[in-house]
C-alpha cells in the first residue's frame, strides 16, 4: 500500500488556495497537511555569451523583507503559467515583459518543485543566450501589476561571486546560474 489522499477541505481561495489534505501511510495510520496551489511557473535565465553577462531583475518581494530578507531581490525573469500557455510561451513572455528581451531558442533544464513540503508550483527552467539587438524594450514588468522592476545586466563572473558570497538567495535563480556555469564554464572566466 502507498501513501494516499483520502480527503481534501479547502482552507482558503483566492491567488493562492490552501488546503488541508488527509493522507493515509502504508502502516495504516492517517496524517494531515497543509497545500498551497496557486499554479505553475516557467523561469529563464537570459545571457549574452559574447558579452558574458546576464539579465536579471530586482524587484520586492513581500514574503522575504516580512521574514527579514532584503527589500528587493535579484532574480531571473519568472512568472506563473496563463492558463493555455505553455512554459516556453510564458518564458518568452515574462523576458519581454520583465526584462525588454525577445529569446529565441531555450534551452530546457526540466521543471523541478518550488517548495515540494508545502506547495503544489512547479516551474519550468529554462537558460536562454540573447544578443545586444534582442534588447527591444525596457522591461519593468506591465503597469497593472505593480511589480516594481529594476532590469540589471550583470556579468557572469560578479553573478558568480555573488552566489558563492550568499548574495543570490532565490533558488530558481541560483539553480538557473550554476546550470549555466556547469554547461558553459568559459563564460564565466
Amino acid at each position: 500500500m502507498a501513501f494516499e489522499i483520502l480527503d481534501v477541505q479547502p482552507i482558503y481561495e483566492g491567488y493562492s488556495t490552501l488546503v488541508m489534505a488527509t493522507l493515509s501511510a502504508p502502516d495504516g495510520s492517517t496524517f494531515r497537511r497543509e497545500i498551497e496551489h496557486h499554479g505553475d511557473a516557467a523561469c529563464v535565465l537570459p545571457y549574452d555569451p559574447e558579452r558574458r553577462c546576464a539579465l536579471l531583475v530586482s524587484l520586492p518581494r513581500a514574503p522575504v523583507t516580512w521574514r527579514g530578507g532584503p527589500d528587493q531581490l535579484l532574480e531571473a525573469p519568472a512568472g506563473m503559467i496563463d492558463e493555455g500557455e505553455d512554459a516556453q510561451t510564458c518564458a518568452r513572455r515574462e523576458a519581454l515583459e520583465e526584462a525588454g528581451v525577445k529569446l529565441g531558442a531555450l534551452e530546457p533544464l526540466g521543471a523541478v518543485y518550488a517548495s515540494p513540503g508545502v506547495s503544489t508550483e512547479r516551474i519550468a527552467l529554462y537558460l536562454a543566450p540573447y544578443a545586444r539587438t534582442d534588447r527591444v524594450g525596457d522591461g519593468g514588468g506591465l503597469d497593472h501589476e505593480q511589480e516594481h522592476i529594476t532590469v540589471l545586466e550583470v556579468p557572469l563572473a560578479e553573478l558568480w561571486s555573488k552566489l558563492e558570497g550568499g548574495e543570490l538567495t532565490d533558488l530558481k535563480s541560483f539553480t538557473l546560474v550554476y546550470a549555466l556555469k556547469a554547461r558553459r564554464p568559459e563564460l564565466f572566466a
